[in-house]
């Protein structure tokens, strides 16, 4: 009876235990969300009066994560830092902030330099530093890039000025032209930093540091995190401290991605219906070209769209008066490029629409952190052809994040959505009585005979009848995913069956050479996408593609080798010069001509193919039945591939 009344007593006694422990953790996780959802003021943060009362006026009121995490270490002493955060996060206001506060106004020496990729993201720092310091009259802002009067900007140099917010190109020509005095420099900024790798800014990056006093702060701001950016962090900045607003690389958690997928002909289509299922759409379109960037903006504005074009090569007055008119939501569909869209800082885009993926789809990540922002809602948006389809899920790997298939909106989908938009308008128009009111009795005088079902009919079609008439008989766009498969297998045995592979109908073969290989994680489908983008001639014939560690070989007509070589001029992958030019002769050889384990692309007619699905370093040509018993495409064996490789890498020192 008594070891009873023990064990009953003990088990009473773990009862209690337990519950107080769970009690604890339950306690502490509350804690943990009320922390978390709770966001901290800029006041207990530590912002001084002054620079409080300037960003209330701005609308600031509680800190971004990374604000929160940012600014109470730099208030408290000088570090080196290294934060990583999505784009559109708040991380001007996260280094501005104290940065401004902390700064000697007894002299005018200048102590910070912000340097950052394009002009416009130059101008919008510089902005909002002014604006950060807008009642400290001692805090003065340069922006320094190119496309402005350099002199002008020599001039306001050498009258003194705080802060320096600078594109490294225009930065590195003030430096060699002695117009800038760094000594006096205690925090050097690098924001978006990836951006500036990408573009090839090292080498000015590089020299700009170097001018640098050793004794300050670096503090470096990125989106992505590749291994260029976390070299900078090793090779010039001292243990720093590491801030990071959620995953690696991960896209924002306000963002819903969708991806459609079309026949390649049927890009420009289903852009339109996007737009039109989404009347109030604001948007950014990108594209991967100049070019192509200006021919989807030209045709959006024909076909009565309100849009407008932004690229590299748009003069600088071209740009702002774009961009402002794109700010003050004067047009819906901005069209742009990566670059010219850098700088672009509207916190209320509801899409972002992918007209193709980017070539680094690391890239996606900056172009989706568009929208989202602010708390707000995102939509961002891929258009796909079949062939491209594989990268999504290379995207989804890299941002954690998975993409729904959206259906196409039929044509009277599209109608149905802007009758209730137009029905919505009206119900929710303002009518200013005053104003109208001494056109009412001639206006229900011509329209008395009418009952009110007719009228409103009459209404609304005024407006509806060119959607319905566009929309008639539209055709279903959707691709049947299966069907498209099973015709490409049949269409492509009959097309190819019988087909001499060591020539073209329409010409001889030129064998190029290309500085772009395994190590640039190119694959055949990504050379011929670069072709299609860059000579925006989708009718080029390709022939065997072969895809060294360095460099790849790749046959074109010898009627499109001027062009191509032409198009590749001035194009760069991660801040490199992409070089083509005519490859040496191959030396004979009595092996068959066919596919490889890593590189050949069979030759054909060439739509739009630019992106076939990468099977993981297996045969890349279109058929992979027709070179099954081919050799590697190297030339004869592995072995004497690689020799061939050095050979042609020691020619290609020997011309330089």
């Amino acid at each position: 009876m008594f070891i009873f009344k023990v064990l009953i007593f003990t088990i009473c006694l773990y009862n209690i235990c337990v519950g107080l422990w769970l009690l604890e953790i339950f306690d502490v996780s509350l804690q943990i969300i009320i922390n978390i959802n709770i966001r901290m003021t800029f006041k207990e943060l530590g912002i001084s009066p002054e620079i409080l009362k300037a960003i209330e006026e701005i609308g600031f009121q509680n800190a971004m994560p990374v604000q929160a995490e940012t600014i109470p270490v730099l208030l408290e002493k000088d570090v080196n830092l290294v934060a990583l955060a999505q784009t559109g996060t708040g991380k001007t206001a996260a280094f501005g902030l104290p940065l401004i506060q902390k700064l000697n106004y007894k002299n005018q020496d200048t102590e910070v330099l912000i340097l950052c990729p394009t002009r416009e993201l130059c101008i919008q720092i510089a902005n909002d530093c002014k604006n950060f310091a807008k009642y400290i009259d001692a805090c003065t802002i340069l922006p320094v890039y190119g496309g402005a009067s350099i002199d002008t900007q020599i001039r306001t140099l050498k009258k003194g000025v705080k802060i320096i917010v600078a594109t490294p190109g225009r930065m590195n020509d003030l430096i060699n032209r002695r117009k800038v005095d760094f000594s006096k420099i205690k925090y050097v900024v690098l924001d978006e930093a990836d951006e500036m790798l990408n573009m090839g800014f090292k080498e000015d990056l590089d020299a700009i540091l170097s001018q640098t006093p050793s004794e300050k702060s670096t503090l470096l701001f990125s989106a992505t995190m590749p291994k260029e950016v976390e070299a900078i962090a090793k090779n010039y900045m001292y243990e720093p401290v590491r801030i990071q607003i959620g995953s690696r690389n991960q896209g924002s958690d306000n963002v819903k991605h969708f991806y459609y997928l079309v026949h390649a002909k049927d890009r420009y289509q289903v852009l339109k219906r996007i737009a039109d299922y989404n009347p109030d759409i604001y948007s950014i379109v990108f594209c991967r070209t100049k070019i192509e960037t200006q021919d989807v903006a030209d045709m959006l504005i024909k076909d009565g769209y309100s849009a407008d074009s932004l690229h590299g090569d748009l003069s600088q007055a071209q740009r702002d008066h774009v961009m402002n008119r794109f700010r003050h939501r004067n047009i819906q569909m901005l069209v742009a490029t990566d670059v010219a869209a850098r700088g672009l800082d509207v916190n209320e885009l509801t899409h972002v629409i992918n007209y193709n993926l980017p070539d680094e789809l690391e890239q996606y990540v900056h172009r989706s952190g568009r929208t989202g922002r602010a708390d707000k809602q995102g939509i961002s948006i891929a258009i796909l052809n079949l062939k491209e389809k594989y990268k999504i899920r290379e995207i989804e790997r890299q941002i954690k994040k998975e993409f729904t298939k959206a259906e196409i909106p039929t044509g009277k989908e599209v109608c149905e959505k802007q009758l209730f938009h137009l029905i919505d308008k009206i119900e929710n128009v303002d009518v200013n009585y005053k104003e109208i009111e001494s056109f009412i009795p001639e206006i229900m005088k011509k329209l008395e005979w009418m009952d009110k079902e007719e009228l409103i009919k009459k209404f609304v079609s005024s407006e509806f009848n060119r959607f319905l008439e566009y929309y008639r008989g539209a055709k279903d766009l959707t691709v049947d995913e299966s069907r498209e498969g099973r015709s490409r297998d049949r269409d492509g045995r009959d097309s190819r069956d019988g087909r001499d592979r060591n020539k073209s109908k329409s010409g001889k073969f030129q064998r190029l050479f290309i500085s772009l290989g395994h190590k640039d994680k190119v694959v055949p489908q990504r050379i011929i996408g670069m072709i299609n983008d860059y000579t925006q001639n989708r009718n080029i014939e390709i022939g065997k593609i072969d895809i060294l560690d360095n460099f790849s070989y790749i046959e074109v007509l010898e009627s499109n080798v001027k062009d191509v070589i032409e198009a590749f001029k001035d194009q760069f992958v991660k801040g490199r010069p992409i070089t083509v030019e005519i490859a040496e002769a191959k030396a004979p050889s009595s092996s068959r001509r066919g596919g490889s384990r890593s590189s050949s692309s069979s030759r054909g007619e060439r739509s739009d193919r630019g992106d076939r699905n990468d099977r993981g370093g297996r045969n890349y040509s279109r058929d992979s039945r027709d070179s099954r018993n081919s050799r590697d495409s190297r030339g004869g064996s592995r072995e004497g591939g690689d020799r061939r490789e050095r050979r042609d890498s020691a020619e290609r020192k020997r011309r330089r």
